[in-house]
């Protein structure tokens, strides 16, 4: 019985792309780590030149990476997020909304508007709400 449901949470649908989404982004996220490991870090150590550890400063003793403060490291990790989240967004996320709008659901889009509470404060209830979900207290009915 239990292995029943375990096999059918697996075959869901949302598993298998999830799943799926996982393996490419693992793929692209080792070929964008050697473009910039290979690529970027040299022409950005190359941008400091001399005979030094990269683009930084060295705080101790010469020569010691330890005390080396790799900015150019930084740097490359940074664009490293950038190109990854670029090709996540328009090789994952695009194709799985225009996916999902084709079924006639909306993915990833705005948040509903919200309101908030004027004895509490809180500021996520839905514009419908009559009353506060955190202290109870009736709301102002606000056109939208």
């Amino acid at each position: 019985m239990m292995i029943r449901g375990f096999k059918n949470f697996l075959m869901r649908g949302d598993v298998i792309t999830v799943a799926i989404g996982l393996v490419v982004a693992l793929a692209f996220s080792t070929l964008v780590k050697a473009f910039t490991d290979f690529v970027i870090n040299p022409l950005i150590a190359a941008l400091q030149g001399g005979q030094s550890l990269g683009l930084g400063w060295q705080l101790g003793a010469a020569g010691n990476k330890a005390t080396y403060l790799d900015i150019g490291s930084f740097i490359s990790a940074i664009i490293y997020f950038i190109i990854f989240m670029a090709v996540v967004y328009f090789v994952i996320v695009v194709p799985y909304k225009a996916i999902q709008a084709r079924r006639g659901i909306t993915a990833f889009g705005d948040p509903a508007p919200t309101k908030a509470c004027p004895a509490c404060l809180s500021d996520d209830l839905p514009v419908a709400a009559s009353k506060c979900k955190y202290c109870g207290t009736e709301q102002p009915v606000v056109s939208v």
